[in-house]
C-alpha cells in the first residue's frame, strides 16, 4: 500500500495518530527533503529508510516507488510540511500510481492554505486556491485576469522574497481589495495581518506566506448590473472626469482600472497611452 501522509506545517505536535501509525509501519518513506523529514521522524523516534522525492526527480522516484509497492512494501510519501501534492511534489506520483493500477490512499492532516483561510475570517463558503504565482510578470497578470470577476476568496502561497512583488501584481490586476497575509502558522510567532492591495504589506518579510484576497464585489451594487461602458458613463454624468469615473467603476466591480480602460478609449492605442500615464 502507498500512503500519502500529511505532516505538521510548524508545530510538530500537529500530527495525527494515524499518520504516526502509518509512518511507523512503513517499509520506506519517500520525502521531499530527507534532511527536513528526518527532524520530524527523529522527534517521534521513527527510523526508516528514506528516499528523496522532489520536483526535480519525481518521475524517476515514482518508478522506484511503484516497484517497491509491487513487492508488497508499505510505502509512505511525505513533503516538507502539510499535505503532499498541494503545491508540493506528489501529483506525478499519483498519476503514475493510477496508470500502473497501484492502490494508494491519503492520511489527511495539516494544510497551510486551509488553516490560513480559517484564520483570516474571509468567506470560506466559496474560494479558489491558486498556489504560487509562476512565470514572468506578464504571464502572472494574464493568469490572474481569469479570476478578476470571481466573487469568492482567492488564496495564494508566496515566499518571503517574492511577497512584495506578488502583492503589486495582485493590485495591478484586482485593484484595491482587502487582503490578509498569514505566516508562521501554528508556530510561536503566528501572525494574521490585514492590508489593502494598493497600500501593500508592511514590515520585514520572513517565513512562508499565505495571501488571502477578497473576491470581486459584484453583488449588492445595482451599478454592477450595467455594462462597463454604461457604468463609467454613469459617474461621468454625475460630474466626474473620465479618470475619476474609471476609478470609481473599478472599485465598484472589484477590478483594476486597467481592466476598464478599453471601455473609455476609442481604440487600444489610446488605452495603452492612458494606462502608462
Amino acid at each position: 500500500m502507498v500512503s500519502f501522509v500529511a505532516t505538521p506545517i510548524g508545530n510538530l505536535g500537529d500530527i495525527t495518530l494515524r499518520a504516526l501509525e502509518t509512518l511507523r509501519g512503513a517499509d520506506v518513506i519517500f520525502c521531499e527533503d530527507t534532511r527536513h523529514s528526518l527532524k520530524l521522524l527523529n522527534h517521534y523516534d521513527i527510523h526508516k529508510p528514506l528516499i528523496a522525492c522532489h520536483k526535480f526527480n519525481e518521475t524517476s522516484s515514482a518508478q522506484k516507488l511503484i516497484a517497491l509497492a509491487k513487492e508488497d512494501k508499505n510505502v509512505a510519501v511525505v513533503t516538507d510540511a502539510g499535505t503532499p501534492v498541494i503545491s508540493d511534489p506528489g501529483n506525478i506520483v499519483v498519476r503514475e500510481l493510477r496508470r500502473n493500477g497501484v492502490e494508494y490512499t491519503l492520511i489527511p492532516g495539516a494544510c497551510a492554505f486551509v488553516a490560513a483561510l480559517v484564520l483570516s475570517g474571509f468567506p470560506a463558503d466559496k474560494f479558489v486556491f491558486l498556489g504560487f504565482l509562476r512565470g514572468k510578470a506578464g504571464e502572472k497578470r494574464d493568469y490572474l485576469k481569469k479570476y478578476a470577476a470571481f466573487d469568492g476568496t482567492l488564496a495564494f502561497y508566496s515566499a518571503p522574497q517574492d511577497v512584495d512583488a506578488d502583492v503589486r501584481t495582485l493590485a495591478e490586476v484586482f485593484g484595491d481589495r482587502e487582503a490578509c497575509a498569514v505566516r508562521e502558522i501554528t508556530k510561536v510567532h503566528e501572525s494574521v495581518e490585514y492590508f489593502s492591495l494598493q497600500e501593500g504589506l508592511c514590515g520585514e518579510k520572513r517565513g512562508e506566506y499565505v495571501l488571502l484576497i477578497r473576491g470581486a464585489q459584484t453583488q449588492g451594487n445595482p451599478l454592477n448590473a450595467l455594462s462597463e461602458t454604461e457604468h463609467i458613463a454613469y459617474y461621468v454624468a454625475q460630474g466626474m472626469d473620465v479618470r475619476e469615473a474609471l476609478k470609481a467603476a473599478a472599485k465598484d466591480r472589484g477590478v483594476s482600472k486597467s481592466e476598464l480602460y478599453k471601455f473609455t478609449c476609442k481604440d487600444r492605442s489610446a488605452a495603452d497611452k492612458e494606462e502608462k500615464e
